[in-house]
């Protein structure tokens, strides 16, 4: 139950302007946890947590959420799929465990965006795909609070994905998000940690 905890009061300090943004890095992660179904090391969805929590304590109507792990989060996608209140944007190498995320799958009220990326895309695919396809969507909805679901699994030495980002390319996401809240919420940002899971690096590289 600490996870939760630490995963409310980052949100609480947030939207209470303690802080201007906060980074969490609690395990395990919550992706993967549907609305009713436990997979892939996920037990509690922490990003759907943050959100309603946001909307139910501070008054919240819109948050917007940006996913980089490499594995989609199926589970925060079902959580929010007919939620008109939450823009769920995820990039995630496609195919690999779990195998959803095709662009085509678009929400209720097309407020989910999936970007594919393939095996080997590296960071300025990573970026471009931002820049055209998720930073301009969720200026557009207008969030009260942004959180971000940081996997760092797609990072280039992880051995259970396939993708080839580096530190510089989530510096530059996050940075990226910044300058979108600065501008529509007050800066509001909560990162919470997903995967992540290198601890002696790809032997190939």
């Amino acid at each position: 139950m600490h996870a939760l905890y630490e995963n409310v009061q980052a949100v609480d300090e947030v939207m209470l302007g303690q802080v201007r943004n906060a980074f969490s890095a609690m395990r395990p992660s919550g992706q993967h946890a549907e609305r009713a179904r436990v997979t892939g090391f996920c037990f509690f969805n922490n990003v759907a947590i943050g959100a309603r929590h946001a909307q139910a304590a501070h008054g919240v109507e819109r948050v917007a959420t940006l996913d980089w792990d490499a594995h989609h989060g199926n589970g925060t996608q079902d959580i929010f799929w007919s939620d008109p209140s939450v823009l769920y944007c995820s990039t995630h190498e496609m195919p690999l465990f779990p195998g959803t995320g095709a662009a085509s799958e678009r929400g209720e009220y097309d407020t989910i965006v999936n970007v594919p990326l393939s095996a080997h895309d590296d960071g300025a695919v990573f970026r471009e795909v931002l820049r055209v396809a998720v930073l301009s969507r969720i200026e557009a909805f207008g969030p009260d609070l942004i959180l971000i679901s940081a996997g760092f699994d797609a990072h280039w030495r992880d051995p259970l994905a396939n993708l080839d980002l580096t530190e510089a390319n989530f510096g530059w996401a996050t940075r990226s998000l910044v300058d979108v809240a600065d501008r529509g919420c007050g800066g509001r940002i909560v990162s919470l940690l997903e995967g992540g899971y290198d601890l002696i690096g790809r032997p190939n590289r």
